[in-house]
């Protein structure tokens, strides 16, 4: 059998879906329903059976889980701005803890979901201690677990992997509200109100020229499963594009897909801030000294760990997303 936490989130459903398409159908799925409406990222896919975080964690400690091939743990808080420390430190920091113990006695593979949030502001994003300065509680809870496992590196007894996701978008993150992608709102914004806005110029770049790695939930779940097929490797890596693109090439993509499906010819970013398709506004006050301006993963470690595959750019990977989910709607 093989564990995917937060199996009814964004990332973990997805993860559960790539098992699917392999034919891997003997999965528990363990996550907080709760939020009852996130039941609708299990439909459609094939798993053994379900159980609350609370439940599997008892189990863990008492060591009466069931045997377990692998462990894909994704569940956690992944809210950014959550600001009770102690909640966090528990949720991200304690579980992952206690599921990676669990692993080691057990000899039993566990690939976990870092954080780019552990970079802070950078500006550098390859896997090095020196660079690694979160700026919230969040970032921090991942931050360090990612040094307990660099602190047992040589004395492991199964595989760890830690994925510093970067900005991930992608089908099944409807639940995430204010914390789903940048792609998933340009489209909601676009639908409802007929144009999208971003934050105007600011630390040196110009309005929309903020840059971030927007990465694939496909690339992401190809990267997952890299490692469960390669159990000999082990370590902490970024898991992003390696190509930082502006916020730009988000919003025109969603616009000009939209478009195509009203039949409608692509516009170049300039007619689409001149017809107020695009439009900017003033870069937040609040925001200024915290955000990450530029983000890009140094994908050396991972293609050093034999990861060899292509990464979807926005312009391909955002248009497959709107169009997905238009299809969606239609059905």
């Amino acid at each position: 059998m093989i564990v995917v936490t937060g199996a009814a989130g964004f990332i973990g459903s997805n993860i559960v879906r790539g098992l699917n398409t392999r034919g891997v159908v003997n999965i528990l799925a363990v996550d907080d329903l709760t939020d009852g409406d996130k039941f609708v990222n299990l439909v459609g896919c094939q798993i053994a059976d379900y159980q609350h975080k609370d439940v599997f964690r008892a189990l863990i400690a008492a060591d009466t889980a069931p045997k377990i091939e692998a462990i894909f743990h994704q569940g956690a808080c992944s809210d950014t701005t959550e600001r009770n420390g102690q909640y966090m430190m528990d949720n991200n920091y304690r579980v992952t803890l206690e599921l990676f113990e669990w692993a080691q006695r057990h000899r039993v593979p566990f690939i976990y979901a870092s954080s780019a949030a552990v970079y802070g502001a950078g500006p550098d994003y390859a896997e090095l201690l020196v660079n690694e300065r979160p700026l919230n509680v969040y970032g921090y809870s991942k931050f360090l677990f990612d040094q307990v496992v660099r602190a047992r590196t040589h004395q492991l007894t199964a595989q760890v992997v830690g994925l510093r996701y970067f900005n991930v978008y992608g089908p099944q993150e409807q639940h995430k509200a204010r914390m789903a992608s940048v792609a998933f709102h340009n489209m909601n914004q676009f639908k409802n109100d007929g144009h999208v806005k971003l934050f105007g110029g600011w630390d040196g770049y110009g309005d929309g020229g903020q840059m971030r790695d927007f990465i694939s939930v496909d690339d992401v779940v190809s990267v997952n499963l890299h490692f469960l097929d390669h159990p000999g490797a082990s370590g902490i890596f970024n898991c992003g594009t390696g190509r930082a693109q502006p916020f730009n090439d988000v919003a025109c993509t969603v616009i000009n897909t939209l478009r195509e499906s009203h039949q409608k010819k692509a516009l170049s970013i300039s007619e689409l801030v001149s017809e107020g398709y695009l439009r900017y506004v003033a870069f937040p006050e609040d925001l200024k000294g915290r955000y990450q301006s530029y983000t890009q993963a140094d994908l050396t470690a991972l293609r050093q760990a034999g990861y060899d595959k292509s990464f979807k750019d926005v312009q391909t990977g955002v248009a497959d997303y709107v169009r997905h989910q238009l299809a969606q709607n239609h059905n």
